[in-house]
């Protein structure tokens, strides 16, 4: 794809953040429709799109990315008292302490130490689609593994365990909380719930195209789904998720389950994080300094049971000053399953956002190293 077919306005300084961009989206040979968005202090920088159906405010879903916004609403009320991140979830909500459960705290959710990352049998889509029904089925799970000892990602399941924390806490959703107290008010471009006058926005995940023998070598190092990776991206229901229609599905829009049910621009990730840490439009940081510190500290490091090395994780964040070493050590945020990428960067000042409509070959995004170092350089020197 040419440079004529990319959109949108850099400031001056972020030239070259356009050119990476034209040449990645050049180099995915029509097969991807992209945004990226930046703002450094607050202020947009960066403002860009490509692709045949797509615009500046064009909606797409945005998966795990979802969990940096939950996890901003868990901050916000940690920052407020109300809720503690050392008090046993079960003191909230009783049922929980089931199957040895009791002890488990919100840090531990929010870390992905609890051991809960789905329950034996599985959970369909419909069910998935809902926290609600998520939280009534995890309840009575035991645990994966001892809590504490190890950690595992959750895909699907682990922000329904704070949802629920946050209703019992407070008597709102998490996804009412969001809403009423981040998205509104800092008019931002990410939904964990889509007004149904919005779907007109919304343009579907697509999976990637791959020869016959690509997609065969790629299915058979796929683990078994009752395995430990198996368990926490959703495959051990019958029949076993389907990523893609998933995220495509109105009820999924409608409920926005907080762990990978969001949909949302480039604006709207990028907006969320820099309104976390330095406010937007004249409004003031969400998030006090302690409270940024607190989120962004390393929590859990080293061999993720389920994602392996690309685990390491802040407090519900991603550390993403380990998967950036040009960064940070203590920049946040987090990806998506599709493509999206998002986070902040305390020190630069970057607040980023990009997001993709099609599925990467494998999972695997090159372009996002690429769009953070020009982003990061351009920044650094302006």
């Amino acid at each position: 794809m040419s440079r004529t077919n990319i959109h949108g306005t850099v400031v001056d300084g972020f030239d070259p953040v356009r050119e990476e961009f034209a040449a990645v989206v050049a180099e995915q040979d029509g097969q991807v429709d992209a945004q990226l968005a930046v703002h450094v202090h607050g202020r947009r920088v960066v403002d860009l799109w490509a692709g045949d159906e797509v615009g500046g405010d064009t909606l797409t879903g945005v998966y795990s990315s979802t969990k940096g916004a939950a996890t901003l609403v868990a901050a916000l009320l940690v920052q407020e008292g109300a809720l503690d991140l050392d008090e046993p979830v079960a003191r909230h909500w009783p049922e929980f302490a089931a199957a040895g459960k009791h002890g488990i705290t919100l840090r531990d959710v929010l870390t992905h130490r609890s051991g809960v990352i789905g329950v034996d049998g599985g959970l369909s889509a419909a069910e998935l689609a809902d926290d609600a029904v998520i939280a009534r089925r995890l309840a009575g799970q035991r645990p994966y593994w001892r809590p504490g000892s190890a950690y595992g990602y959750g895909g699907f399941v682990s922000f329904a365990l704070v949802n629920e924390v946050i209703r019992r806490a407070t008597g709102q959703s998490l996804q009412q909380v969001y809403d009423e107290r981040i998205r509104v008010p800092y008019g931002l471009d990410l939904y964990l719930g889509l007004p149904e006058s919005e779907e007109g926005r919304f343009r579907p995940i697509q999976w990637w195209t791959a020869t016959p023998e690509q997609e065969a070598a790629f299915w058979s190092n796929v683990p078994g789904p009752h395995s430990i990776l198996g368990i926490g991206y959703g495959l051990n229901s019958t029949p076993p998720l389907d990523q893609v229609a998933f995220a495509n599905d109105r009820a999924v829009h409608a409920n926005g389950p907080a762990s990978a049910g969001g949909v949302g621009s480039a604006r709207g990730l990028a907006a969320l994080y820099a309104a976390a840490v330095w406010g937007i439009d004249g409004r003031p940081p969400l998030l006090k300094p302690d409270t940024v510190g607190e989120f962004a500290q390393l929590h859990s490091t080293g061999y993720d049971l389920v994602r392996g090395e690309q685990g390491n994780y802040a407090l519900g964040f991603q550390a993403k000053g380990l998967r950036y070493p040009f960064l940070s050590a203590n920049a946040f945020g987090h990806d998506g399953s599709a493509g999206s990428e998002a986070f902040a960067d305390p020190l630069s000042g970057i607040a980023f956002g990009y997001t993709r409509r099609r599925f990467g070959f494998g999972w695997s995004y090159p372009e996002h190293d690429r769009l953070a170092a020009a982003v990061h350089r351009a920044a650094t020197a302006s």
